[in-house]
C-alpha cells in the first residue's frame, strides 16, 4: 500500500503517524469491501463497480487524521470513516445518472454499465448501508448523518439552478460547493474528532476546517477540468464548459468589461456541445486572467483552512492537517 504521507503530501517526519494512518485505512478498506458485498452476485458486482475505481480514500483519511487530535484511531472512528465513504460512494452513483456520464475515474460509469434505474437503486442501497453503520454509533451521529445528507441533496439541487436575482453569483456558487461537497468532508473531520474524545470546541473547529477543505477540493477539480490535457484527470477536459456548468473561472470571466473578451463572453452564452465552439472557448478561457484569479481564490481558501488549525496548537497532526490543505491545491499545475 502507498503510504499516507506520500499519497496526500502529509509530513514524512513522523513515520509513527503515517503507520497508524496506514493501518487505519486498511481497516476502513476491509469494512468497505465487506459492505459493498452482497449475497446476490449481480448486486455485489454493481455495488462494487465504483468502489473498485475509488480514489485515495480522502474522506476516511481525514477522519483518521482528525482522530489523532484526540485519543487516536479506534473501532468507532474506523466505522465512522467507512460510513462517510459509503455515503460518498452512493452519491457517485446518483451523480453519474444526473450527469449522464459515460466514464467515472477511467472506468465505465454506473449508469452506462447498468442503466439509470439500477444505478439509482445501488446508490440508495449504499446509502442504506452507510446509515446502518452510523446508527451503531449513536443518536448524535445519526442526526449529523441526516443533516449532512439533507445539505448534500440541497446543494445538488441548487447546483442546477442559477444564482437568484440580486445574489452575487460567486458567493452563491461557493455556497453550493459548501453544501454539495464541503458538508460531507466536514462530517468526515467532525466524526474523527468526535469519536476520539476531543472537546466540543475541537470538534467544531474540525467541522469548519473540513467544510472549507471540501470547497477547496471542488474548486481544484474545477480548475483541473479547464487546465488538464486529455486523459490526465480521468475525464475529458472542458466537460463543465460543454455541459454549461458555470464554475469559478467562468464566473470570473463573465465579470470582464474588456472589449478584447467579447468573443469569449459570446461563446460562454452559447451551446458549447459543438466541438469547434467548445475548443475555441476552452482555449480562450485557459489564456484568460480569470483562470489565475480562480487559482488565487482557491489558494486563499486553502490558507484559510490552514489558519483554522492554529488554535489547536502545534504538533505532527496539526502539521499534517495544514499540509493536507496545501496538497489539494498542488494538484493543479
Amino acid at each position: 500500500m502507498t503510504t499516507a504521507s506520500s499519497t496526500l503530501g502529509l509530513p514524512t517526519a513522523s513515520p509513527e503517524l503515517a503507520s497508524r494512518l496506514q493501518d487505519g485505512l486498511a481497516a476502513v478498506d476491509a469494512t468497505l469491501r465487506a459492505q459493498v458485498d452482497h449475497e446476490d452476485p449481480f448486486i455485489a458486482e454493481a455495488s462494487g463497480h465504483l468502489a473498485a475505481a475509488r480514489g485515495k480514500l480522502f474522506r476516511p483519511l481525514l477522519t483518521l487524521l482528525s482522530a489523532e487530535l484526540g485519543s487516536g484511531i479506534n473501532d468507532d472512528v474506523v466505522a465512522a470513516a467507512a460510513g462517510v465513504e459509503l455515503t460518498h460512494l452512493a452519491s457517485l452513483y446518483h451523480d453519474d445518472v444526473m450527469d449522464e456520464a459515460d466514464m467515472r475515474r477511467g472506468v465505465v460509469s454506473a449508469n452506462a454499465r447498468y442503466g439509470n434505474s439500477t444505478a439509482i437503486l445501488v446508490g440508495d442501497l449504499l446509502f442504506g448501508k452507510a446509515s446502518a453503520i452510523v446508527a451503531e454509533l449513536g443518536p448524535e451521529a445519526v442526526k449529523i448523518q441526516a443533516r449532512t445528507f439533507v445539505r448534500l441533496c440541497a446543494g445538488q439541487i441548487k447546483d442546477d439552478r442559477p444564482a437568484p436575482d440580486g445574489e452575487d453569483p460567486v458567493d452563491y456558487y461557493l455556497g453550493v460547493l459548501a453544501d454539495k461537497t464541503g458538508v460531507l468532508i466536514a462530517t468526515a473531520a467532525r466524526y474523527g474528532a468526535m469519536f476520539s474524545g476531543c472537546p466540543p470546541e475541537t470538534v467544531e473547529t474540525m467541522r469548519r476546517y473540513g467544510e472549507r477543505l471540501g470547497v477547496v477540493f471542488q474548486l481544484v477539480d474545477d480548475l483541473i477540468d479547464v487546465t488538464s490535457e486529455t486523459g490526465e484527470s480521468g475525464k475529458t477536459p472542458g466537460t463543465d464548459l460543454r455541459e454549461g456548468v458555470a464554475t469559478l473561472p467562468v464566473l470570473y470571466a463573465r465579470t470582464s468589461a474588456d472589449p478584447a473578451d467579447a468573443r469569449l463572453l459570446e461563446l460562454l452564452g452559447q451551446d458549447l456541445r459543438d466541438d469547434e465552439l467548445h475548443a475555441e472557448a476552452l482555449g480562450l478561457l485557459r489564456a484568460h486572467s480569470a483562470l489565475d484569479r480562480a487559482r488565487e481564490r482557491t489558494l486563499e481558501m486553502a490558507r484559510e483552512a490552514q489558519d483554522l488549525i492554529d488554535p489547536l496548537g502545534e504538533g505532527p497532526v496539526q502539521d499534517a492537517l495544514r499540509a493536507l490543505a496545501l496538497s489539494i491545491v498542488q494538484r493543479v499545475r
